[in-house]
């Protein structure tokens, strides 16, 4: 029996609250294991976006946390679920390692070849949507993003971390104030991937060393709800027992 698309747009996302001025956005037809968590960060000057989902759904048009001007638009990494509406930000904000791909995306660098299916959802975004269809749309300016740099909101500083492993550019957002993480899809608390075309077991293993060593509180993930830093410690070493390392 095929999906049945949702009747309107303003169906496709949810949004919710969660402490320290950090939103999540999501969109709930899509099913857990797939569906992307876009992160709202409001500072005194502006606020940030972290990841934009499918991009079949207009995102800014309807969720009006997204429609100040000045916001600062960053993608964890490339894959499509998370660059899907990118395009709508005036500049883009990714890992050098990752610029290329945001900069000409494809279904298949992007995974979407390999991933978007009828699997994905509970029922589909509007019509005319369809799988065969889809395609990402550049942002007008990608803005390279370097390990250490840091992203001022004015009364908040993000700091970059480099987290190659589940992709090359991949990037987590520590703030140390508030000992907050965004960690993109490196770990999320949920089944990680690590076999993709450009997913690297060596660079994950250094990389979840290095989130290991923070003193986080809380963790907002690409995928799944958020968590402590202690359960973060715990899914971490129990990554390394898995995997014999």
């Amino acid at each position: 029996m095929s999906l049945k698309h949702i009747d309107h747009d303003n169906k496709w996302y949810r949004v919710a609250a969660k402490a320290d001025g950090i939103t999540l956005i999501d969109e709930p037809w899509i099913k857990p294991f797939y569906r992307c968590n876009i992160w709202h960060v409001q500072g005194s000057k502006r606020g940030m976006v972290v990841d934009f989902g499918l991009g079949a759904v207009p995102l800014r048009q309807q969720v009006a946390l997204l429609s100040e001007r000045d916001l600062l638009a960053v993608a964890s990494h490339t894959h499509f679920d998370h660059i899907g509406a990118a395009h709508e930000f005036n500049c883009c904000h990714v890992h050098v390692a990752e610029a290329d791909i945001l900069t000409s995306p494809d279904n298949t660098r992007t995974l979407a070849g390999q991933f978007l299916s009828d699997d994905m959802f509970d029922a589909l975004p509007p019509k005319p949507y369809s799988h065969d269809r889809y395609r990402i749309t550049a942002p007008q300016l990608v803005c390279p993003l370097a390990d250490g740099e840091i992203l001022d909101l004015g009364n908040r500083r993000w700091e970059v971390i480099h987290t190659p492993g589940h992709s090359p550019g991949g990037i987590a957002l520590w703030e140390a104030s508030t000992q907050t993480l965004i960690s993109g899809d490196l770990i999320y608390d949920g089944p990680l991937i690590e076999d993709t075309w450009h997913s690297d077991l060596a660079d994950y293993a250094s990389s979840m060393r290095r989130l290991r060593e923070l003193p986080i509180r809380t963790v907002h993930g690409g995928h799944f709800p958020s968590f402590s830093g202690q359960h973060l410690k715990q899914l971490i070493d129990d990554w390394f027992r898995q995997h014999d390392l």
